[in-house]
This record gives structure tokens, sequence and C-alpha cells, in this order.
């Protein structure tokens, strides 16, 4: 075989492959030889069959099979003979139709990971922000607990309903004097003031008894999910089954059992431990962000720019499904069009933060152990069916990139955790609501993406497709995913074998019959990307 490199520009390299026909047919002899002792033909013993007739018989798909493995070969010796570092697969592709007794020319074009300085990480400073857990935060959570688990008994006989009562009701929608689809139900509850169902409905619901009679007037949103009722007025007509009050009754010890616990000391206690780990999470947030800003302004060096495209494609798919779901799609488009490079910068320093921590990790010997990877394939299986745990379980093992997927979150935060410790810490205490400015001030980036990261970056990743319109309007945008992400990428690689399908969410979704439509959230501005 001759190899011969065609391009040595930066990071990208290509190479030209001549496998020869003598080469070629030296493969299809030997494997002749192999399968000839199974071959079967009229006339002749088993194992009997000459070998040209074999050869005659099987020809094409001997000469496929040959070409195909000195292919890859071929590849392989290229990639080990001259120390490359595969940033990608590399693409590789055949010169022309093959013809048997001829030569295979093949060009092969791959990207190489840069040599990365030697990361510095001496000299670090960081600031842990620590936030106590005050009593009146735990009054909070108890008091929001309570209202999560608002008990309703019923209200006096002929009580009307006013805002903070729960009303159960059948109901039939109706768009100009027609019942349509999914706008039909019975004993639907909802509380008045809640802001669940479209607007106007529940405002309509004061005043209204058990037993009682009525039609409403509503218009659906002009954003509503499914396109034949989105700004479209409706009447509904309501049967009231019942009216009910919230229970007044404080949080005590009986209160406490409902959650398996013994007393409301114990909630405190549960609910404190849980409100210290929030924190906890806060401060990494902001200590990590602060590490990566260090990191990046420190090391600056060429990334490949497959791996760059890869990631911003990534970003992009996400930021388009996410505007697809806003109030004015053509809008959020165009500001997203507006801050292309932003994002696209955002990628590359992606790309370089993953490849600065994989450098720190292996030259520091941080590694996830293989107990530690079971622990993750195990808690992963946890997602699917039972009866598909152990088929996911032998995917993940025989599918390199999903097991890496899978490892690369972990071996970020190792990798992290070990440059706190080396960093030169101080410490301060503050409030909460000061922690949570000083993260959304942050301009940093905390999605990395290394050459570990898990991503099949020959894969076209896609936006999860949105579910069909039911009662409910979509969430408003949340900040893009490239601007505070504070995990590596999960994308999923492109499997050789198809991962079983994971089980249904436990989550309620909600009935397709309802004429509810929760209010979209606050849109929430991303902040601009770094420069």
């Amino acid at each position: 075989m001759q190899i011969v490199e065609t391009l040595n520009d930066g990071l990208k390299r290509a190479y030209t492959l001549t496998v020869t026909a003598k080469d070629i047919d030296a493969r299809v002899d030997e494997e002749v030889k192999t399968i000839a002792p199974q071959v079967r033909m009229p006339g002749f013993r088993p194992g009997k069959v000459p070998a040209n007739l074999v050869r005659k018989m099987h020809g094409p798909a001997l000469q496929r099979e040959a070409l195909d493995k000195s292919i890859r070969e071929g590849v392989d010796k290229l990639i080990t003979d001259n120390k490359l570092r595969p940033a990608m697969q590399p693409t590789v592709e055949l010169t022309g139709d093959y013809e048997a007794g001829k030569d295979a020319e093949i060009k092969v074009a791959l990207e190489v990971l840069p040599v990365v300085p030697a990361p510095s990480i001496e000299g670090i400073k960081l600031e842990r922000l620590v936030v106590d857990v005050t009593e009146e935060q735990i009054d909070e959570a108890v008091t929001r607990l309570a209202e999560q688990s608002q008990r309703f008994e019923d209200a006096p006989k002929n009580a009307k309903a006013k805002q903070g009562d729960q009303v159960v009701m059948d109901f039939v929608g109706k768009i100009g004097g027609t019942a349509f689809d999914g706008g039909t139900g019975t004993d639907m509850a909802v509380v008045i003031g809640s802001g669940n169902l479209i607007p106007g409905f529940e405002d309509q619901l004061v005043g209204v008894k058990a037993g009682d009679e009525k039609t409403i007037t509503v218009t659906f949103p002009k954003e509503y999910q499914a396109a034949n009722l989105a700004g479209k007025e409706a009447t509904f007509d309501l049967s009231i089954t019942a009216v009910k009050v919230p229970s007044e009754k404080a949080p005590d010890d009986e209160f406490a059992k409902q959650f398996g616990l013994e007393s409301l000391d114990k909630l405190r206690e549960l609910l404190k431990s849980q409100i210290e780990q929030e924190h906890g999470t806060l401060t990494r947030t902001f200590m990590k962000r602060r590490l990566l800003d260090q990191l990046a302004a420190g090391h600056d060096f060429e990334v490949p720019p497959g791996m760059v495209e890869a990631e911003f494609n990534q970003i992009w798919a996400q930021l388009e499904h996410e505007a697809s779901h806003e109030e004015d799609p053509e809008a959020a488009r165009a500001e997203m069009e507006s801050e292309k490079d932003d994002y696209r910068a955002i990628a590359e320093r992606r790309v370089r933060l993953g490849l600065l921590l994989s450098e720190i990790g292996q030259a520091n010997g941080v590694e996830v152990t293989q107990a530690e990877m079971n622990r993750l394939v195990a808690q992963a299986a946890q997602q699917y069916a039972p009866q598909d745990r152990e088929r996911f379980v032998e995917y993940v093992r025989n599918e390199p990139m999903a097991a890496a997927q899978l490892r690369a979150p972990l071996y970020e935060d190792k990798v992290v955790d070990f440059l706190f410790e080396k960093a030169d810490v101080t410490e301060r205490t503050v409030a909460r609501a000061d922690l949570e400015a000083a993260i959304e001030s942050e301009d940093g980036d905390l999605h990395v993406h290394g050459p570990d990261c898990g991503h099949d970056h020959g894969h076209d990743h896609g936006a999860k497709p949105a579910k069909k319109a039911a009662a409910k309007k979509p969430a408003a945008k949340k900040d893009a995913p490239a601007k505070a992400a504070d995990e590596p990428a999960k994308t999923k690689a492109a499997p050789a074998k198809k991962a079983p399908a994971k089980k249904a969410s436990a989550k309620a979704e909600a009935p397709a019959d309802a004429p509810a439509a929760k209010k979209p959230a606050a849109k929430k501005k991303p902040a601009k990307a770094e420069g």
C-alpha cells in the first residue's frame, strides 16, 4: 500500500492511499482458502469445490470485502505511522468506481487534535461564596411544601367559589357552536387564581356553586400550541360538581408523617439539608465559572474547526427548537441571527476548554475508575423499562461513544475538583440572592466540549421534536444552552446498534381533554456571550 500526504495545513491533514490490485487479489485468495471447505456445489464432495469455482461464485463479494478490509487497515496504519490524534472520525472516500483487477485510490481527510501547551494550573485564585441556611428559609420551605400539598375540603352548602378555592367541573368546549377535539372532560379540578387555565377562564369561576350550570366565553392565546385553536374565541359549557375550600391546618407532626418522617422537626432537618445542597450547587457553579474563565484567559491555541462546527451546530439546533416555541418565533430567530458570531465564539471556547481539561486530567492522573463507570451505567439503565436495562448495559459495553458520553460529565467534575484543590481559595459568606446575582452577572460558559465528551462529531444532532399540542402552552425560552450550561454536552452518539427506548416518564402529562393552558414563564433574555 502506498500512502502520500497531500495536505498539511494547521490541524488539517489529507492523504491518498493506493491499494494495489495485487494486494486485493492476495486477500481474495486468502479468503477463498478460508471459505472453500464450507462451500457446497452439486457434483463435488463437501470441501472439494475447486478454488477457481469458489472465486467465480463469490468473486464480487470477496472483492468488496477485501477492499473494505484493506481500507480499514490502511487508515489505521496511516494514523499509527504518522502518530496522528484524530479530532473526529476521518473522512474516507474511494476515488471513482472500483474495478476488479485495478488499483484502488482512496482519499483520507481528517483534523488532528492540537498539541496543547502544558496547562498552567499554578497561581489560580478562587473565591468560595458560602450561603448559610436561616430559620426563615426553612420556614419558607415548609410553607411551600404545605402549599404544594394543599388539601381541600367540601365548602359549606351553597358556598360561592372565591380566589384560592378549588372548583371541580365537567366541561364541553365549542368553537362556533361545535365541540372541538380535546375540549371535553369530566371531574377536572382547578384552583382559582392558580393561572393554570387559559386567560379569563378562572376569573369566570368566581361565584359559582356546586350544581351550577354555566357557559363562559374565552379566547385562546395567539401562541397556543394547538394551531386549530390559537387566537380563536371559544365557549365552555360547565357543570360544577363541587366547590372546595383549602384546609387551614398548619404544618405539624401529622403533616410530616405524610412524607414518612416522624415529626415536623425531622422534616425541617431534611429541608435544611436540601437547602444546603442547593447552596452548595450554586457555590460550585460560581467557582467553576470563575475557574474556567481563568483557564480560558490563560490559554490560547488553535482548535479543530470540525469540532467547533459540530458544537456550534448542536447549540444552534437547540436554539432553533426553543425559538419555535416563542410567542414570536420569527423575532426570536432574528435575535439568534444577530448573535450568531457570539454563539460560534462560545462553541470555540467550549472546545478549547474541553481540550484543556482533558490535558490537565491526563497529565495529573485523573481517571474514572471501572467501579465508578459501572455505577454510571447502572444509574443510566434505570431510565429504561426493566426488560430493556440489560440490553442497554450491553449496548454501552459495545459502543465506545455511548460509554464516553456517560463518562464525560464525571471526568470533567473530577478534573474540576482537582483544580479546586490546587487553587488558592478564599471564603466569604453572602446572601443567597447575592450569590445568584453573581452567577447571573458572569459571562462565563460552564459547558465544555473535549475529545472524550461522547459526541459523535459526524452525526447530525437534531433537536427533539416538539410534543403534540395539548392543553398547555409552551414554556418561554430559557437561557440559551450555550450561555450558562453547567454540564458537558449530552447529545447522543450515533450508535452502530440501536439503543433500547427509554421508558415513559413517571411525570403526569396534562390530560388532552382539559382546557387548561399554563402561562409561559417570563422571558429571560440571555446574557451576552463572551467576547
